[in-house]
């Protein structure tokens, strides 16, 4: 019986290490310095970080009354793991469901936000420049180049003369599998 009950609370430990892992990675990616700059492009992107919140902070307290009721031999706590597993199944399917019924309007709802922000990039009044600038920080960061359709997301932009939009930033960017020559200037491929 004791092996059993040792057995069921390391059982019950692992969603609670799993909760808590979800947790901490998402308040990290939350917080940290990258999603503020994805933030100044689009406040919308975080609601996912903001679900695994939920979801980390939720799994961690469940895995909490799994681990207690197994320790404690506690059928009300076992009951209360045993139901929130129950309704964690339950929401997956009903998402799994509404995912599969709403895939063109979800589909169609990013690139709805898509083109949104492609028309900031390509946008000249100056109204979107913090939003441009933050986005050439990031194209610099992850060398690439554009957000759908690489530089004629910019637009007019990108041939202006002093702009560095999209620039290859390598020695010999001729020798390069990161660049590519376009419009008489070498830009990254992605």
């Amino acid at each position: 019986v004791k092996k059993l009950l040792t057995f069921l609370t390391c059982l019950y430990f692992l969603p609670q290490v799993c909760g808590s892992i979800i947790l901490g990675v998402s308040i990290w990616i939350r917080v940290s310095k990258d999603a503020q700059q994805v933030n100044a492009c689009n406040s919308s992107l975080f609601a996912g970080v903001d679900l695994l919140i939920a979801v980390g902070a939720i799994i961690m307290v469940l895995g909490f009354l799994g681990c207690c009721g197994a320790v404690r031999e506690s059928g009300c706590m076992l009951m209360l793991f045993f139901i929130g597993l129950l309704l964690i199944l339950i929401l997956q399917v009903t998402g799994g469901i509404l995912g599969a019924v709403y895939k063109s309007q979800t589909e169609a709802s990013l690139n709805q936000t898509l083109m949104e922000s492609v028309k900031a990039l390509q946008s000249t009044t100056g109204e979107h420049k913090e939003f441009q600038e933050e986005f050439q920080k990031f194209e610099k960061k992850n060398q690439c180049c554009g957000l759908l359709n690489g530089p004629t997301d910019w637009g007019m932009n990108f041939k202006s003369s002093s702009s560095k939009i999209c620039q290859c930033e390598v020695e010999k960017p001729s020798l390069s599998d990161l660049c590519t020559r376009y419009d008489d200037r070498y830009i990254y491929k992605r």
